[in-house]
C-alpha cells in the first residue's frame, strides 16, 4: 500500500510510493525540487510530470526552474 500523500490516485501506486520514499508527500515540497531531479526517481516519468504539473498549477504552484 502506498504511503498517504496528497497525491492524486491517477499517479499511480509506485510514483506515490516513490515521491514518499523520497519524502514528497504535499504538493508545497515539489516546488523544491526540479522535473530533471524528479524524473530520476525509479517510478516517475513523463506522464507523473505531466498530472503533478497540473495539480501544482491549480494550486498556484510550480516545479523549481533550473537557474
Amino acid at each position: 500500500m502506498a504511503a498517504p500523500t496528497e497525491f492524486p490516485r491517477e499517479l499511480g501506486n509506485v510514483a506515490r510510493r516513490a515521491l514518499a520514499e523520497n519524502g514528497y508527500t504535499r504538493f508545497d515540497q515539489l516546488t523544491t525540487v526540479t522535473t530533471a531531479e524528479l524524473l530520476d526517481l525509479h517510478g516517475i516519468g513523463a506522464k507523473s510530470i505531466r498530472i503533478l504539473s497540473e495539480c501544482l498549477a491549480q494550486r498556484g504552484l510550480a516545479f523549481r526552474e533550473i537557474s
